[in-house]
């Protein structure tokens, strides 16, 4: 036994209750349809003209039905004639490579086949103006010699900072289509001036370039589309800001609270631009944002496939595994923090061995005098939190709860033989959930695992 296990050895971890939590949920029934729709109003119909090359942003956030309803628009502008084309927009992101960025594209499912036109993924950038400060306005080159650009994008409350505009079409068109230098350049006075630069930006390329419009979406508490609408290029940055005043009443959180422990089981850009939801965990990367609430004790777990390997967002726990840490790609994470001009994010706490000694050592640092009482709380990520695990000491605050419906009894921790959680990752997804512990995926997993049980 080594000295961590030897140290952490004695810890028992609470046993775990599963409960739903309920949101308000307005929800789109047929995207497609409503997109159409949307696509077909004569204010955004009459700005495509038959001919037209048609540069189309798509990015790297999780926006739900994304590859619908790239698919969708780029049907549409087909229909009307014009020739479109996909341009990644997500700046730095993909490694800051345009092959990178082509396959984070692919991971969302946006291919050439499924889109179904060409995608052009290049990290050219042209200058097209100046702001009065000195700093370069950068645009994608070749959205530049399109004869018209589009942006597609989910507004919602960034994870660093405030303003009226913050993550949507705005800040896609100004760091997005920015590209890597575009995105450096709008970050390298830090957070606390990207609310102003996020539209300022914005503004010179909507004024100087060829935009027709956007698409945007709203999500609600589950990660569904509640909204979706195409608006006009000199429409963007206010209708965004109404936008983002439903997103920000839309968003899910953990109703019980305080937390002494956070279990994250994976962290990943689809899930958030800064790979676990500030509003969620209550850790962000800047000074910028009062996110609410935070556990004592962060903990995750793993990263996701299609982060490749991008672990922004392990800065903001306290504890973490071998596993997620073997998987990190410093080029995919440190070119994402050194153009955001950020390192917080990127900050690595403890490497635990296993995902029990993670927990473990969460709890040992958490400052609770009476184990059994501790309050802990488990989520698959930090989009996904309609059915998540509460530790037993809170389960007669969780019956009380008018939003909160409780799915089981407390049941142990479950982990293999080497002291991982055999369905991390895998035990809650918004189209495929379970009622108990003993749903078949869960059964399928430990019985084809040695489990030690705690």
């Amino acid at each position: 036994m080594d000295i961590i296990t030897h140290l952490l050895a004695d810890l028992a971890l609470p046993k775990m209750v599963l409960v739903r939590q309920r949101f308000a949920a307005p929800e789109v029934d047929d995207v497609a349809a409503a997109l159409r729709e949307e696509l077909r109003r004569p204010e955004i119909t009459r700005r495509v003209k038959p001919g037209m090359r048609i540069a189309v942003g798509v990015g790297s956030r999780g926006v739900a039905e994304i590859a619908l309803i790239v698919s969708v628009t780029i049907a549409e502008l087909k229909r009307l004639g014009a020739e479109p084309f996909i341009v990644p927009a997500m700046g730095s992101h993909g490694g800051a490579t345009a092959e990178g960025q082509k396959q984070v594209l692919a991971t969302l499912g946006v291919t050439e086949a499924t889109a179904g036109c060409p995608i052009v993924s290049s990290m050219d950038v042209v200058e097209v103006g100046v702001l009065e400060n000195g700093l370069p306005v950068l645009v994608d080159k070749q959205a530049c010699q399109a004869d018209g650009i589009i942006v597609i994008n989910r507004v919602k409350a960034h994870n660093a900072f405030r303003g009226l505009n913050e993550s949507g079409l705005v800040k896609m068109i100004t760091i997005g289509l920015g590209k890597q230098k575009g995105a450096d350049a709008a970050h390298v006075l830090g957070f606390g001036r990207m609310a102003e630069f996020n539209v300022a930006m914005a503004k010179v390329k909507l004024a100087r370039l060829p935009f027709l419009f956007g698409v945007a979406t709203v999500e609600n508490a589950y990660d569904r589309v509640a909204k979706i609408a195409a608006i006009p290029a000199d429409q963007i940055i206010e209708a965004e800001q109404k936008l983002l005043a439903e997103a920000k009443a839309n968003m899910a959180k953990l109703l019980l609270q305080p937390l002494d422990i956070l279990v994250v089981d994976q962290l990943g850009k689809e899930f958030s631009g800064g790979g676990m939801d500030p509003y969620i965990t209550g850790r962000a990367p800047t000074p910028y944002l009062d996110p609410g609430p935070t556990a004592t004790r962060v903990v995750v777990l793993d990263v996701t496939d299609r982060s490749h390997g991008n672990c922004c967002g392990v800065g903001m726990a306290d504890v973490t595994t071998r596993r997620l840490f073997n998987k990190m790609s410093f080029d995919y994470t440190y070119a994402n923090v050194l153009t955001a001009a950020e390192t917080a994010s990127a900050r690595i706490g403890l490497i635990m061995e296993s995902d029990r000694l993670a927990i473990q050592a969460a709890m040992k640092t958490s400052n609770v005098s009476d184990l059994s009482q501790i309050r802990m709380t488990r989520i698959d990520n930090t989009l996904h939190v309609k059915e998540i695990y509460v530790s037993e000491s809170m389960l007669d605050e969780a019956r009380r709860h008018p939003d909160i419906e409780v799915l089981g009894d407390p049941q142990p921790w479950f982990f293999d033989a080497a002291g991982n959680l055999p369905d991390v990752g895998a035990w809650r997804h918004p189209a495929q959930s379970s009622s108990s512990w003993d749903d078949a995926r869960f059964v399928a997993a430990v019985t084809a695992t040695k489990l030690d049980q705690l």
